[in-house]
């Protein structure tokens, strides 16, 4: 069965899509640690980080990083802070999440963004890429 990540790659259902390319795509997540909690996902369906291929690793750290970089621009912190842990999705997928402190990288805080806010957000995330 797909994931729900594929499921949003193939337009089945709706994602905040923040930037694409042939092999990935970052997302707004939608149950966010902060303000701008973005997913980079590898279209290929793969469960763990380490099961990719060496150069699908490579391509999507390369891909987390120019996202980073305009969230970066996008979002006060103080930096922004990556995991991969994976258990709730067995799809690869990468966290950035814009840091004011360490507790914005535990995921038991989260924040709320009406569907407005997630799309100011978006626009101004794909601007500043």
């Amino acid at each position: 069965m797909s994931s729900i990540f594929t499921k949003i790659i193939n337009r089945e259902i709706p994602g905040h899509i923040v930037a694409e390319d042939d092999q990935h795509i970052a997302i707004l997540d939608i149950n966010p640690n902060a303000k701008g909690h973005t997913l980079c996902i590898p279209k290929r369906e793969v469960n763990k980080l380490f099961d990719l291929e060496e150069q699908e690793y490579l391509n999507l750290m390369s891909f987390s990083r120019k996202v980073a970089i305009a969230l970066e621009k996008t979002v006060p912190c103080k930096r922004i802070g990556l995991s991969v842990i994976g258990l709730e999705v067995p799809h690869v997928h990468v966290h950035l999440i814009p840091l004011q402190d360490m507790e914005d990288i535990r995921f038991d805080k989260k924040v709320r963004l009406d569907n407005e806010g997630l799309r100011e957000l978006l626009t101004t995330i794909k601007n500043n890429l």
